[in-house]
């Protein structure tokens, strides 16, 4: 959840991770491909939604918490028999070292809304959410459209000229 929201990402972009996909050194993560749905809930890897891959840069925090969980999945899958040192494996994946349905992420968001009494927001929203605080922090138009990987400026101001109410004032 940490990674949505401080990229932007879509949840099947972040499903698709690979550790390859992370540039730890350039602080930059690569999103060329994003997990998707085809005949009988069969998951496959696709383009990201507009075609085109793009680099976007991180924080060192969220770099920090990913760095801790690659360790911890080689250390779990390892004791599951998986050797997670492969160039391609998933950042996030089951216990059978494939894909995550989204629907299982959506029980764990719901988990953690419920355990701590949090608003309700969806992964979507997490995407939503960092839209309106990069226009906050100032970023321009076309800064957030590369960012969230839209085709064109009027796909961004259209689903996010809703920005918060600090940002009108």
């Amino acid at each position: 959840f940490r990674l949505l929201s401080y990229s932007g990402m879509r949840m099947g972009e972040a499903l698709a991770l690979t550790w390859e996909d992370i540039q730890f050194k350039d602080s930059e993560i690569r999103i060329s491909k994003s997990v998707a749905r085809g005949i009988r809930s069969k998951q496959y890897i696709k383009p990201p939604k507009n075609g085109k891959a793009r680099s976007i840069k991180i924080d060192a925090n969220t770099l920090s918490i990913l760095k801790e969980w690659k360790k911890l999945q080689q250390i779990d899958y390892l004791k599951l028999g998986y050797n997670t040192l492969q160039p391609k494996q998933l950042v996030f994946s089951n216990k059978k070292n494939t894909y995550l349905q989204p629907s299982t992420v959506r029980v764990w968001i719901v988990r953690v809304q419920e355990k701590y009494n949090l608003n309700v927001i969806t992964t979507h929203g997490l995407r939503h959410t960092h839209c309106s605080l990069l226009f906050e922090a100032g970023a321009s138009i076309k800064e957030v459209q590369d960012r969230l990987g839209h085709a064109d400026a009027k796909i961004t101001m259209n689903i996010y000229a809703h920005v918060t109410k600090t940002a009108q004032e």
